[in-house]
């Protein structure tokens, strides 16, 4: 028995189960190869911004207090404008989540008598008390902004026909949702973003377009804000915050929309001169340099995921052979026992919290229990290994992160011992 046998036999993984692992590794050399040459262009890019912005030593220590004239805050939005191609960025750890950036981008566009269209499909789930979807206090739909949404079609593609007819006078801002959220339907890519929004703007050049592009960054080498976005939104404790960003969020885009954002933030007449970055810039810096090579350690566990329970039999989206457009891999599991058996095998190989089990229950802002299973180190982190799932039909589990890919194939592989040993997978090939 090798060494590396050996070890995973002290996680409680069996041979047949190591060796399919490896087997599927062995077969995506190719395909990891060209993962690296995404990572190494992002890179690249974030080094050139870094470097063009000149980053120095003082930017990395914070302020405190109202945050005046706080350089390290004013280069890093000047860096991410760079990275995103925009006109402007307002990156703050006063940006508690990616819901609450997404929150801070419709509610500082959008007035009263305005309508939001989402033309990707019915939101992730914590925007639709954001909306007013599920009726919430403070939520846009208290504040007269209406919304309607025009569904993908089928393979998942924009319904150009149906967007157009939806687009009237009242519309003054159109979303669209990169990643899947909590459906099972394809990621969109940065190419069909692109078409979608100048179809559009060619409508209506004065519409606003938002992409929510949390799980998006660096998984292309164009970013939405490169195709048209108006305003391209994420949490930093995902993709661009490297595993190092303890809390945060991104909006890149164009001056009046990052204007407007910046004072919903604070305050009017405030704008971006306050908020105090404490101890935290080093980290934000340091996460984005990292970043690129973490997003794509994130897509090797992604796609060695997809192989391995597609080739069980089980539906996995993107499928094992798709192209990816963001770090998410879904897996319909067929059954309530069969996802909680997945999550609970990602919790033991974490290196934080291995030893408690994962159960559902009910969280804020969704509509019936979730289980989440993520032994992070910044608590929640969705670009470390983690996985989760609403307890509801398809019963598909949304697997993410790992700041390595030997840390995700760990996770993969301790999820499929798991399923074997409820008898959930009974033979592996």
């Amino acid at each position: 028995m090798d060494t590396a046998l050996k070890m995973y036999r002290q996680f409680g993984i069996e041979e047949d189960v190591v060796q399919f692992g490896d087997r599927i590794c062995d077969s995506l050399k190719d395909r990891f190869a060209q993962l690296d040459r995404i990572a190494e262009m992002n890179q690249l890019k974030v080094i050139r911004a870094m470097q063009d912005c000149h980053v120095q030593e003082s930017c990395l220590y914070g302020s405190t207090g109202y945050g005046y004239n706080d350089l390290g805050r004013e280069v890093l939005e000047a860096v991410y404008a760079k990275v995103f191609h925009t006109d402007d960025a307002l990156v703050r750890p006063q940006i508690t989540c990616g819901t609450h950036a997404l929150h801070l981008a419709l509610a500082s566009n959008l007035k009263p008598g305005d309508t939001l269209l989402s033309i990707s499909g019915k939101p992730y789930d914590t925007l639709e008390e954001v909306i007013g979807i599920r009726p919430s206090r403070g939520s846009l739909a208290e504040y007269g902004v209406s919304y309607k949404q025009v569904d993908l079609k089928n393979d998942g593609s924009f319904d150009l026909p149906a967007i157009e007819k939806a687009i009237d006078e009242h519309v003054r801002m159109i979303a669209i949702q990169r990643s899947k959220g909590y459906q099972v339907r394809p990621t969109l890519s940065v190419s069909a973003i692109g078409e979608a929004i100048a179809f559009v703007k060619k409508i209506r050049p004065d519409l606003i377009v938002m992409v929510d592009n949390c799980y998006g960054e660096f998984v292309e080498t164009l970013e939405p804000s490169d195709v048209g976005a108006d305003m391209t939104v994420g949490s930093l404790i995902k993709n661009p915050g490297g595993g190092l960003a303890p809390i945060g969020g991104y909006i890149a885009g164009t001056h009046e929309c990052i204007e407007n954002a910046a004072c919903y933030l604070t305050s009017p007449g405030l704008g971006k001169e306050v908020g105090a970055t404490l101890s935290v810039m080093r980290n934000f810096y340091q996460g984005l340099f990292l970043a690129p090579s973490v997003v794509s350690a994130a897509l090797k566990g992604a796609i060695f995921a997809a192989n391995v329970f597609e080739t069980l039999g089980f539906d996995a989206v993107p499928g094992a052979a798709e192209s990816r457009h963001d770090i998410i891999q879904a897996v319909t599991l067929g059954s309530a026992d069969a996802v909680i058996a997945f999550c609970k095998g990602i919790q033991a190989a974490a290196p934080v919290d291995s030893f408690v089990s994962a159960e559902p229950s009910d969280m804020p802002g969704y509509d019936s229990k979730v289980i989440m299973a993520a032994g992070t180190f910044v608590s929640g982190s969705s670009i470390e290994l983690s996985a989760d799932a609403p307890i509801r039909e398809p019963y598909a589990v949304y697997f993410q992160g790992g700041l390595t890919f030997f840390h995700a194939k760990l996770g993969i592989l301790m999820a499929l011992q798991n399923l074997k040993n409820y008898g959930i997978v009974d033979r592996i090939i």
